[in-house]
């Protein structure tokens, strides 16, 4: 089948983004654990070479997990190479429209902080919108939160999923719902958890309650 047929536009509501603080070999066994309850899974490893980013991959796809469930961030050959379901841009990595005339297979979500990011990304291709961080953080200690007025704002300037980020707690899941985000993205609250199975499972279960409390 054409790579370019296979393209799926959908993105899912809940998002596990891997923290910089496991050894592939652990993340994988967590990814193991929780993919049936997860949409997508982002590699964010800044630190990691291409050669790591690669092998993890192939650790993942040995551990049956389906690579359209799968998102590499900022390494666009790589996601392309290795056929997952897309790349996570941000401001550092190179532009949409680049990246949808070379790898037109490739789901595109962009990292933005403001309306007017969100708007630029949406009108050069994105698919999806990653926008944070919405409360307090341990990760950006310095940074006051966006809050959950400013989500809604970026989610009335674009015509493309939005999926919230930073600081997203089962608790105040269902706020963020309401608010009109499509998903939550999570970090450390599933992958460092105690039980990260359990942890998914309560994630899930606040974004079915926030989705209907917003119809």
């Amino acid at each position: 089948m054409d790579r370019v047929q296979k393209r799926d536009k959908t993105i899912g509501k809940l998002h596990v983004i891997s923290t910089g603080h496991q050894l592939p070999e652990k993340l994988a066994a967590i990814t193991e654990q929780i993919i049936h309850q997860v949409d997508v899974i982002h590699l964010r490893e800044k630190s990691w070479s291409d050669k790591q980013m690669i092998q993890t991959i192939q650790l993942l796809q040995a551990k049956g997990i389906p690579m359209d469930k799968l998102v590499v961030n900022h390494r666009v050959a790589i996601a392309h190479g290795m056929d997952t379901k897309g790349v996570q841009l941000t401001h550092a990595s190179i532009d949409q429209e680049t990246v949808r005339r070379t790898y037109p297979n490739l789901s595109i979500g962009c990292s933005v902080h403001s309306v007017k990011e969100a708007i630029y990304a949406w009108r050069h291709g994105a698919d999806y919108l990653v926008f944070g961080h919405v409360f307090a953080t341990r990760s950006k200690p310095d940074l006051p939160p966006k809050g959950l007025m400013e989500l809604r704002r970026v989610v009335g300037h674009v015509n493309i999923p939005v999926l919230a980020i930073g600081g997203i707690t089962p608790e105040n899941t269902p706020d963020v719902m309401q608010a009109g985000a499509s998903g939550i993205a999570v970090l450390s609250g599933i992958l460092l958890a105690n039980n990260p199975l359990e942890k998914t499972a309560a994630y899930n279960r606040a974004l079915q309650k926030g989705g209907e409390q917003s119809v």
